[in-house]
């Protein structure tokens, strides 16, 4: 049974980062039956489901040209069922307990749910319709049954334990040594040493989270639909480009609103626009659409079941023998408690807010220089403070995206620098199916020309798509199981009218550098087991590999090869580059300390006590920020509980903190190359073997005093955000 697997099958594919009702031309939903046309069907889909056989494409890659929605619950069904009868084989061999015989064979069950959940959970993120988001909430209480029968099948647990109690006489590899220490941990973790009452009560609330969560997701999407601003006229819309305005008129023309301009909303309390906005009126209906949604203000309504997560949470750890649930995520993790967590992002806070302080301090007097009164609120804070960049570093943000036109950041900037670094190449595939048109495929090769992978790039935003950006896979890496992995990559990214370029601000640029980091994160794995493969490892080290990728951004080589002009070519000027590279760390105090309110807020939420009921979500999360320090309203957490994706609908409950975690690995990694060299072959082939290849085959911390040769210092982190620490002064 892969750990993959499992993860897959108890809930959708999680952000390494999280819709209304589906109006584009997918290739699922333009073949979606009826549900008469189904139920007429239903036999013909058995005989020739395309689940129940691997994938006749390269490397098994979804054939999308195949798939129709009727064939998704017949595969469940079948692959729940065949993965079970594979499970009982092992769990009641008459044979000694083996290694090869229960722990492999456990890795190496389950192939057609693995192949099903793989493309179905992957489609209910990236490319989701009603249709897809009934049978989610339909499956999740089923799949939730299914992994529990699998973690507390007492036969099945008997078997591991035998072979764990003799694991010193077992003579295995290091890889094999810690797979069968992860399943046995996973066993008990589930429940497998609780008596019957006891994991009868865990099958209970497994299955309220799994509907909940599955509903929470859900309802993001609706709110997505709910929270649309709708503005009436093209004055309103002053301070914006004509092609911002002409993508807001086809946003409301696709919503049956001729003549009218439709502003959606991403999934953070932030919202970009709010940059270029004139309109103070209008800047505040978005940012209160934005902070507000799910409280009520709206149809959904989410509030109700924050409250209920949380409890349930800390009801399940309770019955683990764990204080909190945040105790027991962080058991796995290289943290190990809620308090180390909880303990540097507090360590942090005094410089952060220090900085915030600051750079409030500059917009109030900017708001005064253009004969302002009004104090500073929070849809105040991204208008002025670019008016204060440009006035400190005289950037104008839309000639800056001039130099940054989509293809060519990706082509020759993103797959650019990874060959420079890791000799790839990327060939785009035009013969493999895909389940949306702006999806491309590209086969990655290796430096030697042999073939790595699959990767699946998927960056334009739609109605259809989950906010964010992510990483994610239709198949991980395996030996055992001869497979090559077929990643993918989504961003939301607004796309250009037809026939113009689409231009992106540099936090996009940045964000696609740090999503590739995590697909090679997956593309480079070279282990034996599916559970240890890629991006199997710790909340807290997976985010490393990407955070450090962004870096290469702004690397001398790697921008003069893609910041150009999109009209005429000309490279970005010397002075507006050194402009950018001035203005990184501008605002990296309201960036961080939002970052941080929202990890602080998820570790209060997983650290309440069993039997804590949350009758007032708000009261709660106020109650949170203030108790750390980070209550400052101009500076909302980037996520508040209502819409906290990464918590609630995915898989960073008690792990937001992660990112900063995994920050702190990142700077100090990159400013260890660029003393040693830089970008250079010799070191991404250094970088890939004790850490990109490793997946978790090999305790994370051991990966990186193998490559750096210590453990990481916060130094460079605060160097990298521009922030100074009072320890050191």
């Amino acid at each position: 049974m892969r750990k993959t697997l499992l993860a897959v099958a108890v809930s959708a594919a999680v952000s390494l980062g999280a819709c209304s009702d589906a109006n584009d031309s997918s290739t699922t939903e333009n073949k979606t039956a009826s549900t008469e046309a189904s139920k007429d069907s239903s036999q013909q889909a058995k005989e020739t489901n395309p689940f129940y056989k691997p994938s006749p494409l390269l490397y098994q890659a979804p054939d999308f040209d195949a798939i129709e929605f009727k064939h998704f619950e017949p595969a469940f069904e079948k692959g729940m069922e065949e993965h079970m009868a594979e499970i009982e084989a092992i769990a009641n061999n008459s044979a000694e307990p083996t290694f090869e015989n229960t722990i492999v064979a456990m890795e190496k069950s389950g192939a057609i749910l693995g192949r099903v959940s793989s493309v179905f959970y992957n489609l209910s993120s990236s490319n989701s319709n009603e249709q897809i988001r009934e049978l989610q909430g339909k499956l999740a209480p089923k799949l939730a049954a299914h992994s529990d029968n699998i973690r507390l099948n007492a036969k099945l647990f008997a078997r591991i334990k035998s072979l764990h109690d003799k694991r010193d006489e077992l003579e295995l590899d290091t890889a094999s040594e810690r797979l069968l220490e992860d399943t046995y941990k996973g066993f008990v973790r589930a429940g497998a040493e609780l008596n019957e009452d006891e994991q009868q009560q865990i099958r209970d609330v497994n299955s309220q989270l799994s509907s909940l969560t599955t509903e929470f997701r859900n309802s993001l999407m609706k709110l997505t639909k709910e929270n649309v601003i709708v503005v009436d006229s093209k004055e309103e819309l002053a301070g914006l480009s004509d092609s911002q305005i002409s993508s807001l008129a086809s946003a409301a023309e696709s919503r049956d609103m001729p003549g009218k301009y439709a502003i959606t909303l991403t999934n953070t309390t932030r919202q970009s626009i709010l940059t270029d906005l004139e309109n103070r009126e209008l800047r505040q209906r978005i940012w209160e659409a934005s902070s507000n949604r799910g409280t009520g203000n709206t149809e959904t309504d989410t509030r109700p079941m924050v409250a209920k997560l949380t409890q349930l949470r800390a009801e399940k750890a309770n019955l683990l023998g764990y204080d909190t649930w945040g105790d027991y995520v962080l058991e796995e993790n290289m943290a190990g408690n809620p308090e180390a967590a909880q303990k540097m992002l507090r360590d942090l806070v005094p410089a952060v807010v220090s900085n915030v302080e600051s750079e409030a301090e500059e917009i109030r007097a900017m708001i005064k220089a253009e004969g302002e009164q009004h104090e500073l609120k929070p849809w105040d804070w991204f208008y002025y403070a670019e008016k204060v960049r440009e006035e400190k570093y005289a950037i104008d943000s839309d000639e800056v995206k001039k130099y940054f036109e989509f293809n060519r950041v990706l082509e020759d900037g993103v797959f650019y620098a990874m060959n420079q670094l890791f000799g790839i190449t990327f060939e785009e595939r035009n013969d493999i199916p895909v389940y949306q048109d702006d999806v491309v495929v590209y086969e990655v090769k290796d430096v030697d020309g042999s073939s790595l992978g699959l990767f699946y790039a998927d960056y334009y935003a739609r109605d259809s798509k989950r906010g964010g950006a992510w990483m994610s896979s239709f198949r991980t890496q395996s030996e055992l199981m001869n497979q090559k992995p077929v990643i993918l990559n989504n961003m939301n990214i607004t796309k250009a009218p037809e026939g113009e370029p689409t231009l992106l601000s540099f936090d996009e640029v940045s964000t696609m550098f740090h999503e590739m980091g995590h697909a090679l994160h997956g593309m480079f794995s070279d282990v034996k087991y599916p559970s240890q493969a890629g991006t199997s490892v710790p909340r807290d080290y997976v985010e490393f590999p990407s955070t450090f990728q962004e870096d290469w951004t702004l690397n001398p080589k790697v921008i003069a090869n893609y910041a150009k002009h999109y009209e005429t070519g000309e490279q970005i000027p010397d002075e507006l580059l050194q402009k950018v590279l001035d203005a990184r760390n501008f605002n990296q105090g309201f960036d961080t300390l939002e970052y941080i309110s929202a990890a602080l807020l998820d570790l209060e939420y997983h650290t309440v006590e069993p039997g804590t009921e949350i009758s007032d979500v708000e009261k709660f999360e106020q109650d949170a920020l203030e108790k750390n320090g980070v209550a400052i309203e101009a500076v909302p957490p980037r996520y508040r509980s209502t819409y906290f994706a990464h918590v609630f609908a995915g898989g960073y409950s008690a792990g937001y903190y992660a990112y900063m975690w995994s920050e702190v690995l990142a700077a100090d990694a990159f400013k260890h190359m660029g003393n040693n060299g830089g970008l250079s072959l010799e070191n991404g082939q250094a970088f890939r073997k004790e850490i990109l290849s490793k997946g978790s085959s090999k305790d994370p911390m051991q990966q990186y005093i193998d490559w750096r040769g210590q453990e990481p210092t916060v130094e460079a982190l605060l160097e990298r955000r521009g922030l100074t620490n009072p320890s050191i002064d």
